[in-house]
C-alpha cells in the first residue's frame, strides 16, 4: 500500500471515529441541557437571578471555548520528503 493510500485510509478511520464519538457526546450534552432546563421550573425550584446568570454565563463561556477550538483547528501537515 502506498503512503498516500495509507494516509487516506487513516483519515477515513479518524473521520469515522470522530463521527461516532462526536455524535454520542452531542446527544449526551443535549440531554443534559434538557435536564438542566427543568431546573428553570419555578413550580419545582427556587433560585435567584444571580444563580441563573451564573449557570448561563458558565455554560456560555465553556461553549465559546469549544467553538474557538473548532474554528481554530486546522489539519496539521506533517513534514515529508
Amino acid at each position: 500500500m502506498s503512503e498516500k493510500s495509507q494516509e487516506q485510509e487513516n483519515n477515513l478511520i479518524k473521520e469515522e471515529r470522530f463521527k461516532r464519538v462526536a455524535s454520542r457526546r452531542v446527544k449526551e450534552i443535549l440531554n443534559k441541557m434538557r435536564l438542566l432546563k427543568n431546573c428553570a421550573n419555578n413550580n419545582n425550584y427556587s433560585y435567584s437571578g444571580e444563580q441563573a446568570n451564573k449557570i448561563v454565563s458558565t455554560i456560555d463561556a465553556e461553549w465559546k471555548k469549544v467553538k474557538s477550538e473548532f474554528d481554530n483547528s486546522k489539519p496539521k501537515k506533517e513534514f515529508s520528503l
